[in-house]
């Protein structure tokens, strides 16, 4: 019987599988197919709009006190076009489909899914919510921390989980954590000596990986976005009394001193609330810094940050009520910022714990061209993925480029916590 050639069909979901079981962070969170490009094919710069969960405020009365229903969307931009290309002949064709799988599809798809993971783990930047001492690898044994500021394994994971736990995450199976290579074999050798059942602790020992445990699904990546602080100097303060929503203005900092995005803050007599009940859950409420900043000539900066300042409302007799709020009452005037990111001018790494609804990768379809020797397009698991293959005359080599168009954007930033280091 003669062989027959591997279809495009079949390489094109192949890849896509491939790329689906070793993108680490994109598997664990959410992804977008959005159909509304399928016909005519995605663009660099289209945006698509993802619908976020409705969330609504309860009271404790009789009375019928309708809501409307408010729906949010976070729009994603497809920046990023993800493309890698190869050279393979009608021979290579004719190979088994696991042997051309292993030859071709394999390192093609390690190019790409590392390149979409570094861009998911930026995300990072934007998550508010903090565990860990600056400076201290997560796992590190030893010290005298406490509280969120512990890094020891497995307390730091512990109280990551608790952290989220106060801002409602669901334990519902979908929390996992990614942790940079050091801070995965730190965190290994710290639970050696904990009583857990054999057959994990043989997993843990043959693997060298903390797997399924402590609530999270664990991977080591080298990923991780590297955050580095800003030149920051000063004591700065709250300027102005009653401030609300995505900027704060501030005084007292040294002259062109300048805080970078993604640097956390704290500010002295503003707590977070729980977004569920919209009650206080006894934890200072975090900002992180949504784009860099510098201080003018007389120390003034007004600061982009998330989560917006809005303050929680549940009480018909205070005025309006809400469902978003984030904290309990506003900045008072002249209340302190505290730097929460460690050291000016240092870099950090920073690891993530979230749930998979903290960020999404949405992708869309590009569009097929004609004229060419075989062309295919597959979407799996809300990823969409073209390959497009010619003809090389000179050569009978047939060059083939595999594409994906996407983009990345946090959608829930209080579903996801940073251990830094």
């Amino acid at each position: 019987m003669a062989q027959k050639l591997l279809t495009m069909t079949w390489i094109t979901y192949e890849s896509l599988r491939v790329l689906h079981n070793i993108c680490g962070f994109t598997r664990g969170s959410n992804r977008e197919y959005n159909k509304e490009f399928s016909v005519g094919g995605a663009k660099i710069g289209s945006v698509c709009n993802v619908r976020l969960p409705n969330r609504y405020y309860t009271v404790e009365q009789t009375a019928l006190l309708a809501q409307d229903t408010s729906e949010q969307t976070v729009p994603v931009t497809l920046t990023t076009p993800w493309q890698t290309s190869l050279n393979f002949s009608e021979i290579d064709l004719l190979l088994s489909a696991d042997d051309f799988s292993k030859r071709f599809i394999l390192p093609a798809m390690c190019s790409i899914a590392a390149k979409i993971d570094v861009r998911g783990m930026q995300q990072s930047l934007n998550i508010y919510n903090q565990v860990g001492t600056p400076g201290t690898i997560p796992g590190t044994s030893g010290g005298s921390a406490t509280g969120l500021a512990q890094y020891n394994s497995p307390a730091i994971f512990l109280m990551a989980g608790a952290l989220m736990d106060k801002f409602s995450v669901p334990r519902d199976g979908r929390r996992s954590c990614y942790l940079e290579p050091f801070a995965q074999a730190n965190s290994v050798n710290g639970l050696s000596g904990l009583l857990n059942p054999s057959q994990y602790l043989g997993e843990n020992f043959r693997t060298g990986t903390l797997g399924n445990a402590l609530g999270y699904e664990f991977f080591s990546t080298p990923n991780t976005t590297i955050l580095t602080t800003g030149n920051r100097a000063g004591t700065p303060l709250v300027n102005g009394a009653g401030q609300t929503g995505s900027n704060l203005v501030t005084n007292g900092w040294t002259a062109g001193t300048t805080i970078n995005q993604g640097e956390i803050f704290t500010i002295a007599g503003v707590q977070s609330v729980n977004p569920e009940n919209q009650q206080t859950n006894g934890v200072s409420a975090n900002f992180v810094v949504t784009a860099t900043t510098t201080a003018d000539s007389n120390g003034n900066m007004t600061i982009p940050i998330a989560p917006a300042i809005i303050v929680a409302n549940t009480n018909p007799a205070n005025g309006p009520l809400t469902a978003y709020g984030t904290v309990t009452a506003s900045p008072a005037m002249g209340a302190a910022l505290t730097l929460a990111s460690g050291s000016a001018n240092t870099s950090y790494i920073t690891s993530i714990a979230n749930h998979q609804d903290a960020f999404t990768l949405a992708t869309a379809d590009l569009m097929i061209p004609g004229g060419v020797d075989y062309a295919a397009r597959e979407n799996y698991e809300g990823i969409s993925m073209a390959i497009v293959r010619a003809f090389d005359i000179n050569t009978r080599n047939m060059p083939t480029r595999v594409d994906v168009l996407g983009g990345w954007a946090t959608l829930r930033a209080e579903l996801a916590c940073r251990l830094t280091s």
